[in-house]
């Protein structure tokens, strides 16, 4: 590991000058983005006496009213003074009390839009998956640690407190995905939901993108993977009850902390710690396979709740744990420094120096194979103590294959099926004909996919793959097909141990 230079500070803000922190909200301000070109700075004069900054301050009017002294009576005789000349030399301006109230706090806000295709695609070596959706772009949750705040910038907006208050929903997700699936040719493999944005974010409540999803998903048999923080999920507990019975689900419910006091103000509008653990339990009742993700673990922030985490986890019925490492890529960096000074202050410089020391002496590592998990000692110890406690918990020692060879193409508009068959199913073509899929049954599942060859995506626990991500990484060696060079870069991530599920 390359030594770190600890002369000069790691960050360039000031605890003193740290921005005010804003109730539910994770970001303390709108950082300037990338792409823009130019860049406002509020600055006070000093004429305000509140403390409000400068733009909220109006300027001092040039006479007073006489009723000033009644409304005023801490500077009557000032004005008293000026008036009478009592007082020599240039005229004297009173600071007048600034009685107005503090700018309303941001207020979130949703933009439709009409998307025009919704399969991600990646060739990425270190997420063990080919295909994503996100029916949202911003998230509510107000993560200050997303890595998904720089995605914002492509819009025209700041990864500050634009991603979190300007949301836009894909109000055609359901409709655009069913034409993706319906493609000819297609080949199913495991969609993520949640990968960039979080899909059970507080407005999936009102436009249930997601909930519209699923049950595309458990129409065409198509197998699918959860990332969430929040207990939302649970709502959706009939669709993914059904997916987990032809083994076609499994969800990840990433817990940063059990404190609920420090999540208020890391992850302000995701679920509380206990809800999240409550929802575990949940699913697992429900017969759903559940994991935890200990993401992102924050040195002398959250570092030291990682045993716990697993522990209630485990308790609650998750099957699969992981971690990473945080990340600070792009404008994420600004924020996070803001926020360690604002909520942090005493210890700020201590945990950006960890984090350097984590990433080779930089503050943020892009390359695959390490910038998940960190390198060094400290990341070493992470490894070692996650390692002996999924071990003594008995975590991600049970296999999950999720079933690749039930997908049925989506039926034609005017044909009808029933959501919930497990034997034989029928669609009607253009042409009035209909097409037989054959199905295995619960009992011939594995003589099934033994006959059909390698359709059947089967999947390993975080540990067995030595997988950074919730996600478990498929048996064997990976597929060289797809991408031009994907197969050589997965194997030199498996070589490393260090795959993961977050980009």
């Amino acid at each position: 590991m390359a030594r770190t230079d600890h002369s000069f500070p790691a960050g360039s803000g000031s605890p003193a000058a740290a921005p005010a922190a804003l109730r539910g909200r994770g970001a303390v301000t709108n950082v300037r983005h990338r792409f823009q070109r130019d860049d406002r700075v509020q600055v006070d004069d000093g004429w305000s006496s509140s403390g409000l900054p400068a733009d909220f301050v109006e300027s001092v009017p040039d006479s007073f009213s006489s009723d000033f002294p009644s409304e005023f009576p801490d500077q009557a005789s000032d004005v008293a003074d000026v008036r009478s000349g009592s007082r020599s030399g240039s005229t004297i301006i009173p600071i007048l009390p600034d009685t107005r109230i503090a700018p309303p706090l941001p207020k979130t806000t949703v933009t439709a839009e009409e998307a025009r295709k919704m399969l991600s695609r990646n060739d990425s070596p270190d997420i063990p998956f080919d295909v994503a959706v996100n029916p949202y772009r911003g998230c509510e949750h107000g993560c200050v640690y997303c890595y998904a705040r720089p995605t914002h910038s492509y819009l025209g907006m700041s990864p500050g407190l634009d991603f979190e208050t300007r949301l836009v929903a894909k109000a055609n997700a359901v409709e655009a995905l069913r034409a993706e699936l319906g493609k000819p040719g297609y080949k199913p493999s495991p969609i993520n939901i949640g990968s960039a944005t979080d899909a059970y974010q507080p407005i999936e409540r009102d436009w249930r993108l997601t909930r519209g999803m699923l049950e595309l998903m458990l129409e065409t048999r198509h197998p699918l993977t959860i990332v969430t923080k929040n207990a939302l999920v649970a709502r959706d507990l009939d669709l993914l009850a059904a997916l987990a019975e032809q083994k076609l689900v499994v969800v990840y419910m990433s817990i940063t902390t059990l404190d609920a006091g420090m999540a208020r103000t890391l992850e302000p509008r995701a679920a509380a710690p206990w809800r999240r653990l409550e929802a575990v339990r949940s699913l697992t009742d429900a017969g759903v396979p559940v994991g935890v993700l200990v993401a992102p673990v924050i040195p002398f922030i959250n570092d030291e709740s990682m045993e716990h985490i697993l522990q209630e986890s485990k308790a609650a019925g998750a099957h699969y744990a992981s971690y990473t490492v945080l990340r600070l890529p792009w404008e994420v960096k600004t924020l996070f420094e803001d926020w360690l000074n604002t909520h942090y202050p005493d210890r700020a410089q201590r945990v950006l120096h960890r984090i350097e020391d984590l990433r080779n002496g930089r503050r943020n590592d892009p390359n695959f194979g390490s910038r998940m998990r960190g390198t060094g000692i400290w990341a070493d110890l992470l490894r070692q103590r996650f390692a002996v406690a999924t071990r003594k918990l008995g975590l991600n020692r049970q296999r999950l294959a999720l079933d690749c060879d039930r997908f049925q193409p989506p039926l034609a508009p005017n044909a009808t099926a029933s959501l919930f068959s497990t034997g034989q199913a029928g669609q009607v073509g253009q042409g009035g004909q209909t097409a037989q899929t054959a199905q295995a049954g619960r009992g011939q599942g594995a003589g099934f996919a033994q006959a059909a060859g390698a359709s059947s995506t089967d999947f390993l626990s975080p540990v067995g793959a030595q997988a950074s991500s919730g996600v478990p990484f498929s048996d064997g060696l990976p597929a060289l097909s797809g991408a031009v060079g994907r197969g050589a870069r997965q194997l030199r991530a498996l070589a490393a141990g260090q795959l993961s599920l977050f980009d």
